[in-house]
């Protein structure tokens, strides 16, 4: 059975060009249509389906079409769901997220009130069809696990379908005791397992990271992989030379293949780093704005090339970005660059974690949002009431399901998680507060000392912080940064600083009165 290459853009219509670059052209029914048609030959559409699209063209590099031009016909590959294994790669400790990952795995954080990190890449890949799903793990993964088996396991596989999100924790092994030691170690520790995934018919690996913010059709970006020919294809994102030099960027020839890589470069080896991103597809007017390209930690790397790189090319090298696909282009392998031209965010740290929250609440156009009807953003279905707020004022604000803001709190432009409960006269700005993982009962309560119940007492004021989950902040309390503090760790009294921003560790027990 063969799927259409864009599910929602209609019949060979190629996303993320301008629209003087953006051709469609439709086939017609039944037929498959390849690069061989115009050398005038015909192809069935049972051998478009049979052979990856590069070997069903029967031509050479120099002969195939530009994979960055926007094509005059239209192309159906096989079922991705059949022919591409997402990996995700949950990160190490987490330590640039510390306290937020003290009890839980980076891509298990909360994000958008009723939202985890992880939902970001999982819901890429099920709108992308792509279905086989695996999360590579090593850091307190308990709960990373429960929510992906409650949330996807029951919906993405099936009877036919044989989908699947499943984590794989970091293990010793008998040949080897070492834990995950970055990203492509990771992945090479459970060749053994993804070995089963290339017998049933995998073609291509595509590996993505589990701390970013984004929405992107991955069915495009395999396509542009295939079209290519290329062992391995990075997601590219333009910027501009202030923003350059915080990233690892990319030189590129006139087809889109990367020449060179450098990390994070500054002054002439930042400047020798400029492209002519027309190529990729930007306008010249944006392209003048933004000469360079960056890459996002994103890829799709050939079947048969990851086991080659990783066991032998690259026995020793632990991570994919500054090691193996450098490595890869250096040794003549074909890299290729596509274009990203929307949303994106690293999430990684507590300040561009805050930030990217609070962005949510942004009107009338927000950078992200999670209200997109062909491109869902899925999560576990907890069945809570619906929030309520009684004689309250909420501007601006996000408020997860089965909240509770009680009469004369104020709450402007901030994020109110899960079960939260704002109590009486609270204030909250540019906050926040990731709510409570299930309701507490009387009884439960009455084991804390002064039965201090989760969420805001009476009377709070909390300003630009991060309130974790099951936190009990007692009436009247102040979470304010009065002294300013940059950096603060007072961890044993349920409370760190961060870039400015006060962080309320998971669980922790605030007395009423406290200022912070």
């Amino acid at each position: 059975m063969q799927t259409p290459i864009l599910r929602q853009q209609g019949a060979g219509c190629v996303p993320g060009f301008s629209a003087s670059k953006r051709r469609c052209s439709r086939p017609q029914q039944h037929q498959a249509v390849s690069c061989r048609a115009q050398k005038g030959q015909q192809v069935s559409a049972a051998a478009a389906v049979e052979a990856p699209v590069q070997q069903s063209v029967g031509l050479n590099e120099e002969e195939l079409p530009d994979p960055n031009a926007a094509e005059d016909f239209a192309l159906t590959l096989p079922d991705m769901s059949k022919t591409v294994l997402g990996v995700i790669l949950g990160g190490g400790a987490g330590s640039r997220l510390y306290p937020l990952t003290k009890k839980r795995a980076k891509p298990a954080v909360p994000l958008g009130a009723n939202y985890r990190l992880i939902d970001i890449p999982v819901s890429n890949c099920i709108n992308s069809n792509v279905n086989k799903i695996y999360v590579l793990t090593q850091f307190n993964s308990a709960s990373l696990n429960r929510h992906l088996s409650q949330a996807y396991n029951a919906n993405v596989g099936g009877y036919t379908a044989r989908g699947f999100v499943e984590v794989l924790a970091a293990s010793q092994r008998t040949e080897s005791k070492a834990w995950f030691q970055g990203t492509a170690d990771a992945v090479r520790q459970y060749l053994w397992l993804f070995d089963a995934a290339i017998r049933d018919g995998v073609e291509d690996f595509l590996i993505l990271s589990g701390d970013h913010l984004y929405r992107m059709n991955y069915q495009d970006f395999v396509h542009r992989h295939r079209m290519s020919n290329a062992d391995i294809t990075v997601a590219a994102l333009p910027c501009n030379e202030k923003q350059a030099s915080a990233f690892g960027l990319m030189k590129i020839d006139d087809h889109g293949k990367i020449l060179e890589f450098a990390e994070k470069p500054n002054g002439d080896a930042l400047k020798a780093m400029q492209v002519d991103t027309t190529v990729l597809g930007l306008d010249p007017a944006r392209a003048a704005q933004e000469p360079y390209i960056a890459s996002m930690g994103i890829y799709v790397l050939k079947a048969s090339a990851i086991r080659q790189l990783l066991n032998e090319s690259f026995p020793d090298a632990n991570d994919f970005g500054s090691e193996v696909i450098p490595g890869a282009q250096a040794m003549g392998k074909h890299i290729q660059a596509y274009l990203f031209d929307g949303y994106w965010e690293d999430i990684g740290t507590i300040e561009a974690f805050y930030s990217s929250n609070l962005a949510l609440t942004d009107h009338p156009n927000p950078a992200f949002s999670f209200y997109d009807r062909d491109a869902p953003i899925y999560t576990m279905s907890r069945f809570l009431p619906p929030s309520k707020v009684q004689d309250a004022e909420v501007r601006n604000s996000i408020l997860g399901d089965g909240s509770v803001i009680r009469a004369g709190c104020r709450i402007n432009h901030s994020v109110i998680g899960l079960r939260s409960l704002i109590s009486e006269g609270c204030t909250v700005d540019d906050a926040l507060i990731m709510g409570s993982d299930y309701y507490e009962t009387v009884d439960e309560c009455a084991l804390v000392p002064g039965c201090l119940p989760m969420g805001l007492g009476p009377g709070c004021t909390v300003r630009k912080c991060i309130i974790d989950k099951n936190s009990r902040i007692g009436a009247d309390v102040q979470i304010i940064n009065k002294e300013g503090v940059s950096e603060s760790n007072r961890e044993n009294e349920g409370f760190v600083i961060k870039d400015g921003i006060v962080v309320v560790i998971k669980d922790s027990i605030i007395p009423n009165n406290t200022i912070i």
